[in-house]
C-alpha cells in the first residue's frame, strides 16, 4: 500500500476525519519549508498537499497566487520543492506528500524525469490541476514509477463524467465545494453534503473537499460527510509575513490544532 492509502485506512480504523492543509513551497521562507512541514504534521496534518509555485495558477485565489509570486521571485522552482520533500523525508517517512500544481512545470523537466525524481524524493502524489481525466495519458510515468495522481470534481460535473472520476480516483478524489477559484468564501454545507455522500458510494478512494474551508467551525461542518478536509487559503494567508522558524511553527499550531482538535471532536 502506498503512504496515502495506508493514512487513509488508518483514518478509517479510527474513525477520524483526514487534515490535509496546503501551503506554497517556499512561501513565506524558502529555507524554512522543511521546518514548515515538520510544523504541519505536529499540529495534526495526515497528508500534506506541497504546492509547486507557478506563473500562472489559474484555479487559485489572490492569496495563493501572491504565494506563488513571492515565492517565484525567490528563485524557488520544481527542483528546490522535490529536495525540500526528500530532506522532510530524513525526518518522516510516514507523512504523505502530495504536489498540488499544474502541468507546465512537470511537463518541462520530462515526465519520466520528474517521475524518477519525485518517487527517489519520497513524493506520494500529484494534483495537476489543468490536467483533467481526458488528458491522463500522458501522465502514464508518474502512474506506472508509483505517483498516485489526486483527481479533482466539481458541482459542476455531469453524472458520467462523475462515474468516471469515482472508477479512475486513485489515493483520495479531490471535491471541490464550489465552482471558483481557492480562497473565495460561498461554502454552504447543505449544498455538498448530498453529493459527496453519493460520490462516497461510488468512488474506489476516500473523498476529500476543500475549497472554502476556513476555520474548526467550516472543518467540522464538512467531517460530517467526508473522508478529509483539506484547507488552504487561510492557512498561507495566515502564513504570510512570517520570517523565522519559530514564528512559522507558532503560527501554524496557532491555526491547525484547532482545526484538528474539532475534527477529532466530530
Amino acid at each position: 500500500m502506498s503512504r496515502i492509502d495506508q493514512r487513509f485506512a488508518a483514518l478509517k480504523a479510527a474513525g477520524r476525519t483526514g487534515l490535509i492543509p496546503f501551503v506554497t513551497a517556499g512561501d513565506p521562507v524558502p529555507e524554512h519549508t522543511v521546518a514548515l512541514m515538520h510544523a504541519l504534521v505536529d499540529a495534526g496534518a495526515d497528508v500534506i498537499e506541497l504546492g509547486v509555485p507557478f506563473s500562472d495558477p489559474m484555479a487559485d485565489g489572490p492569496v495563493i497566487q501572491h504565494a506563488s509570486e513571492r515565492a517565484i521571485a525567490k528563485g524557488v522552482g520544481l527542483p528546490d520543492v522535490l529536495t525540500w520533500a526528500a530532506q522532510f523525508r530524513e525526518r518522516d517517512q510516514s507523512t504523505p506528500i502530495v504536489l498540488m500544481g499544474y502541468l507546465n512545470p512537470v511537463e518541462i523537466r520530462g515526465f519520466q524525469r520528474f517521475a524518477d525524481e519525485a518517487v527517489k524524493a519520497g513524493v506520494d502524489g500529484v494534483l495537476l490541476v489543468d490536467c483533467p481525466l481526458e488528458e491522463a495519458e500522458v501522465l502514464a510515468p508518474l502512474r506506472n514509477a508509483g505517483l498516485q495522481q489526486i483527481l479533482l470534481a466539481a458541482p459542476t460535473t455531469a453524472p458520467e463524467r462523475m462515474a468516471q472520476l469515482c472508477e479512475a480516483a486513485d489515493g483520495f478524489l479531490y471535491y471541490v465545494s464550489f465552482a471558483g477559484i481557492t480562497g473565495a468564501g460561498r461554502l454552504s454545507t447543505q449544498d455538498i453534503a448530498a453529493r459527496v455522500a453519493d460520490i462516497r458510494k461510488h468512488a474506489k478512494a476516500p473523498v476529500a473537499v476543500g475549497f472554502g474551508v476556513k476555520d474548526a467551525q467550516s472543518a467540522k461542518a464538512i467531517s460530517g460527510f467526508a473522508d478529509a478536509v483539506v484547507i488552504g487559503s487561510a492557512l498561507v494567508e495566515r502564513l504570510g509575513g512570517a520570517k523565522t522558524a519559530s514564528e512559522i511553527t507558532a503560527k501554524i499550531d496557532d491555526f491547525l490544532r484547532p482545526i484538528r482538535a474539532a475534527l477529532d471532536a466530530a
